[in-house]
């Protein structure tokens, strides 16, 4: 039997006031934080694999176990979809040594911001970069964890052209929607989730336990 969870509980009901003026912070000051030394071995162990010409790329960050790498790399066959998560235990089956490659898909343990600085000093772009299910952070407190509000957020919105959000949390979507406008893109309005084939283990699961799914995309 699937076991069930609870839904995200904040006294946070609302867009962070302090999103705005945090975000205009961190578009100011470029982050200067030291590269993760073990994300930098891991990335140019990427793009050894990758080649000179790895073609149409897709992200996937926070991939946990991998299994929304796979899937994407099943809907986007022509594309080479990375996935990425910083967690060696829910890697493990997929990518005991760090790195692998599956069909049209690798997975690789990395820390993402760090990832993310290097991914764009490569020059790398993709077309699409997927984020399901990040921590929520919940505090309000903890809004410079969450990514609208981390320093790494102008980095991240390098990646890609197109984003797409997932969580089961409305308010970390709002505001990484408020992000994404405030970052020059026009993203479309936050959506209820539709019923689909669930994209990672998480998405099953908070289904099963009944609760709002929510996302944006641009």
């Amino acid at each position: 039997m699937q076991s069930s969870s609870h839904p995200v509980q904040s006294a946070q009901t609302a867009v962070h006031p302090r999103l705005e003026e945090t975000l205009r912070r961190h578009f100011d000051n470029p982050w200067q934080q030291p590269l993760h030394a073990p994300t930098q071995r891991a990335f140019a162990l990427l793009q050894t694999m990758l080649g000179d010409a790895p073609g149409p790329i897709i992200l996937d960050s926070g991939c946990g176990t991998g299994a929304s790498t796979l899937r994407l790399a099943e809907l986007h066959p022509g594309h080479c979809v990375i996935g990425v998560d910083q967690s060696a235990a829910r890697l493990r089956r997929l990518a005991p040594d760090g790195i692998a490659q599956i069909g049209n898909a690798v997975v690789l343990r990395a820390e993402l911001a760090s990832f993310w600085r290097l991914f764009v000093d490569a020059g790398l772009s993709t077309q699409c970069h997927y984020l399901l299910y990040p921590n929520p952070w919940p505090k309000a407190a903890h809004l410079g964890r969450r990514w609208q509000g981390h320093p790494v957020f102008p980095t991240l919105m390098r990646t890609a052209q197109g984003f797409e959000l997932r969580s089961n949390w409305r308010v970390y979507v709002e505001e990484f929607a408020c992000a994404l406008r405030f970052a020059g893109h026009a993203p479309a309005g936050v959506e209820a989730l539709p019923i689909e084939e669930p994209l990672t283990p998480f998405e099953r699961k908070y289904r099963h336990s009944g609760h709002g799914l929510w996302r944006v995309a641009v």
